[in-house]
């Protein structure tokens, strides 16, 4: 017994190093603050899931600092950092060259240092969206019809970009500034409509998602009143706040018969390209991820 014991412990050491060396690989997270990043500890798991001899440190960088910072990355030897906020615009206008979404995105959330120095990004968050989607829903792309968006900000554009490039025929962007989701429209030159926020369930006729991109209904902040009287009842709900994993916005439409889908999994599946980039390995999702990830949030009481 004690011997299986031993071979026990040696098999988690191995998967578990706690003494970096000098060939450990670094990657890590940019943001300002970053102490709440879920980052360090999806890529802590899958590191130590797979016995990487690597590492995933937060870097808290200052705005005022955030290009200098960035340019160092070579020289420090790292093989790359994701972007979270309020560094993802900064990110595109300071890495060497970045993929076609990220440019229409108009953001970076991931960077890697390639071996000549340089900086590519790239942006994730359209891939992490889809494929949580898709692994939660499989069939929700099975009659395109317009798709509903809360929300003209950051996260909607990358959203916006993630439904056309899926074949959804036109999004609808519901927000107070209707101006501002006329706006996005004519920046990605998609067939985009605008929709002010009293009239939101006029944007709902035909639609097929619903997907919150705006905070409301995140712990800490207001929330989300919205009637989802209009939605066709096969439409699926999605929310990408993930604290709370079940939103008040969730628990409506799950009241309703809706599918529902949280944000939990647009985190984790946004991660896996960069991953794959800096340790050499595609990661997975699973549901002992997932449940991981839940008991890594901080506590908190329901008010969404």
């Amino acid at each position: 017994m004690s011997g299986e014991k031993d071979s026990l412990a040696a098999g988690r050491a191995k998967a578990f190093p706690d003494v970096l060396g000098g060939a450990t690989r670094v990657a890590g997270v940019m943001g300002w603050p970053v102490k709440h990043s879920l980052s360090p500890r999806l890529h802590g798991y899958w590191l130590r899931q797979h016995g990487i001899d690597g590492a995933y440190i937060p870097m808290a960088v200052n705005p005022d600092r955030f290009g200098e910072a960035l340019r160092a990355l070579p020289a420090l030897g790292l093989a790359g950092t994701n972007i979270t906020l309020p560094h993802k615009e900064a990110a595109l206008a300071a890495v060497d060259e970045a993929d076609e979404k990220a440019r229409r995105i108009g953001a970076v959330n991931t960077v890697t240092v390639r071996a000549d120095g340089s900086l590519f990004g790239e942006n994730t968050d359209a891939f992490g969206f889809i494929e949580n989607l898709h692994e939660t829903i499989p069939d929700w792309l099975r009659d395109p019809r317009p798709a509903v968006v809360l929300g003209a900000g950051g996260a909607a554009r990358a959203i916006c970009v993630a439904l056309f490039d899926a074949g959804i025929p036109e999004v609808r962007v519901v927000n107070r500034t209707v101006s501002r989701a006329e706006r996005l429209g004519e920046e990605l030159e998609a067939p985009l409509r605008a929709f002010a926020w009293p009239d939101a369930s006029r944007s709902f006729e035909d639609g097929c998602l619903l997907v919150n991109t705006t905070t409301l209904g995140m712990v800490g902040h207001s929330r989300l009143e919205l009637s989802l009287d209009g939605l066709p009842p096969d439409a699926t709900v999605v929310d990408i706040v993930y604290t709370p994993p079940r939103t008040g916005l969730l628990r409506q439409a799950a009241a309703r018969g809706h599918p529902v889908v949280n944000g939990l999994g647009m985190l984790l599946h946004q991660g896996r390209p960069g991953f794959e980039r800096w340790f050499g390995i595609r990661p997975e999702v699973t549901p002992k991820l997932r449940s991981f990830m839940i008991e890594g949030l901080p506590p908190s009481s329901e008010t969404a």
